[in-house]
């Protein structure tokens, strides 16, 4: 129970940090990109923790999945309702890039944003691992450096879980993204976790290039080559296609919709044949 205590500490720690960052930024639209770095920080961050419970708490607190879920649940819950429309992904930010909302310099700025994020909150997860406040983070500690990969399949049958993955995520997202926040942030916050728990034996789905960065492309297994093409050339390319049959064309590529016809229908009123003339 102390090491939950511990990790309650820890996730409320990383969401005052967050939250201060977006109050300081909140009348200044040009530094946006520095939400998308806190987004990015705290997912990473608080996912960190969240594998730690689940490798060392599971059998060294005796804490079930069901509660592990609830927890991962919960954690992509609140970055969802704090960050809003700061995601923490780079296969978002691309999106926006490919549907004409944002020019190349934002676009760029938010990628490498969500990347620093991503690395200084694994250096952050690991910092507070380092101090040892209760076993199942000293048993973590000394676990760093033989982490295990999240990548448990080939590269070809991990790339086309990503994928297909991110092509679920991205269509439901696209479907959602002009609903309520109160409606919009549960449901993708309900289907992440489903598809993270789901893919576990897999690659654990996390379709987001900087969140795969900060969570398992440190572990050994793989290349890093080999990494980039399961986390990031998989989710780019299921979101891509996401794009493609959410709107039929690609914005930025095809300015021609090239799978959905865009007739428009005409009434034409009725004019009575029986209809007096005028005098």
């Amino acid at each position: 129970m102390s090491g939950l205590n511990a990790s309650l500490g820890y996730f409320v720690a990383a969401v005052t940090f967050v939250v201060s960052v977006r109050f300081l930024l909140k009348n200044r639209p040009r530094f946006s990109f520095i939400s998308e770095f806190t987004s990015s920080f705290m997912l990473v961050a608080c996912w960190l923790e969240v594998q730690t419970i689940v490798e060392v708490g599971e059998w060294a607190g005796g804490l079930g999945p069901d509660v592990t879920l609830t927890i991962l649940f919960v954690v992509l819950l609140t970055h969802g309702i704090i960050c809003g429309d700061a995601s923490g992904n780079p296969s978002l930010a691309v999106q926006k890039f490919l549907k004409l909302e944002a020019t190349t310099v934002t676009t760029l700025l938010n990628v490498a944003a969500q990347f620093i994020g991503a690395h200084l909150g694994l250096l952050a997860a690991k910092y507070y691992w380092s101090l040892e406040l209760t076993d199942m983070h000293m048993i973590k500690n000394l676990m760093i450096r033989e982490c295990s990969t999240s990548l448990l399949v080939s590269v070809l049958q991990g790339f086309f879980t990503e994928f297909a993955c991110a092509l679920v995520l991205h269509i439901i997202h696209l479907n959602l993204c002009h609903r309520s926040a109160l409606i919009r942030v549960p449901l993708i916050a309900v289907l992440l976790t489903f598809l993270s728990h789901s893919a576990k034996g897999y690659t654990s789905a996390y379709m987001n290039p900087s969140l795969a960065y900060g969570l398992t492309f440190h572990c050994s297994g793989f290349t890093f080559a080999e990494y980039a093409v399961v986390y990031w050339l998989g989710s780019l390319t299921g979101m891509t296609l996401a794009v493609l049959l959410y709107m039929g064309h690609i914005p930025r590529i095809f300015a021609k919709n090239l799978l959905y016809s865009q007739k428009t229908r005409f009434r034409v009123p009725k004019t009575d044949k029986a209809e007096k003339k005028k005098p």
